[in-house]
């Protein structure tokens, strides 16, 4: 990739996380970037929300705190 399109493609994946933090969608910048190349593939992106919906119905909230179990 040449560095023009390296940095528009970095730009481009800056302004959608900006956009997902003032959403609150809670993606970070690596599951956006998957998400955008599974679209730029041809992935039905409401199919790719209704996936991301549900497997987040499926698995508990992650704690940002780290627990020790003796």
């Amino acid at each position: 990739m040449d560095p023009e399109a390296a940095r528009t493609a970095r730009d481009s994946l800056d302004l959608v996380f900006h956009m997902s933090n003032i959403l609150d969608t809670g993606l970070d910048r690596h599951t956006l970037s998957v998400l955008i190349a599974l679209c730029e593939m041809g992935i039905n992106p409401e199919s790719l929300a209704a996936v991301v919906k549900e497997l987040r119905r499926e698995s508990p909230p992650s704690s940002s705190s780290t627990e020790t179990v003796p």
